[in-house]
């Protein structure tokens, strides 16, 4: 069996590869470890292998990941999962990111939750690039007034798109939406320097992904293995 570690540096080869494929810049490429349901003693694992983004899909075991980790203070923690009204001070007060921000009110109250001496949260707009029933995300076309609302709260700072494209969508359909997604991603872009993370692919779509253009991708079970 492979260990995290090694799990983890084919990952890299992988994105190393995608990313020469795409004649893009070394290094373009993030890599989002998803560790929802794994126990802390994985994610010590993939910190001693070099890994530091981590993503978090439950709001209470993220948290509890979070405090139990916090003498690490280089990790930077990202919220993927849907966000309900009543669990938004819990993410304003732990995280460094939130990819899954779809709705104003969302993002207002972590706006007026988040603690100064924090800093501002890094979020991102999560968009339903395929308008699936049973995803959240906002429509591709209401991307833009969200992106202009965002702007308008003073301890936020949108930093780019999130999106999870259909599953198992055949090869056309898959790059006709990561290819929408990718205009969408560089015409909100336009006048916002700030605005440089495009997060797509996960393990089965990212050579798709970053072929157009995805900047962070998140990948868990090819690093920690299946979930129980």
């Amino acid at each position: 069996m492979q260990t995290i570690a090694e799990r983890l540096n084919s990952t890299r080869e992988g994105i190393v590869q995608a990313t020469a494929l795409a004649h893009r810049p070394p290094n373009s490429v993030k890599l989002l470890a998803v560790s929802k349901t794994k126990p802390v003693s994985q994610i010590n694992l993939a910190y001693e292998a070099g890994q530091r983004l981590f993503g978090e899909n439950y709001i209470q075991e993220g948290v509890e990941k979070v405090q139990a980790l916090q003498h690490l203070d280089d990790i930077e923690w990202h919220m993927i999962g849907p966000i309900q009204s009543n669990k938004t001070k819990l993410v304003a007060e732990h995280f460094n990111w939130v990819q899954s921000i779809d709705r104003e009110k969302i993002a207002r109250r972590l706006s007026e939750q988040r603690p100064q001496e924090l800093g501002p949260l890094y979020v991102c707009i999560q968009v339903n690039i395929d308008s699936e029933v049973s995803k959240s995300g906002v429509a591709p076309d209401d991307v833009a007034s969200l992106a202009t609302a965002i702007e308008q709260l003073p301890n936020l700072k949108l930093r780019g798109l999130m999106a999870i494209p259909k599953a198992n969508a055949r090869e056309e359909e898959q790059h006709n939406s990561l290819c929408k997604l990718q205009e969408l991603f560089d015409s909100v872009g336009t006048s916002r320097p700030e605005f440089d993370t495009l997060s797509v692919g996960m393990s089965g779509d990212m050579q798709a992904a970053i072929a157009n253009g995805s900047t962070m991708v998140r990948v868990g079970t090819a690093i920690f293995g299946a979930r129980t």
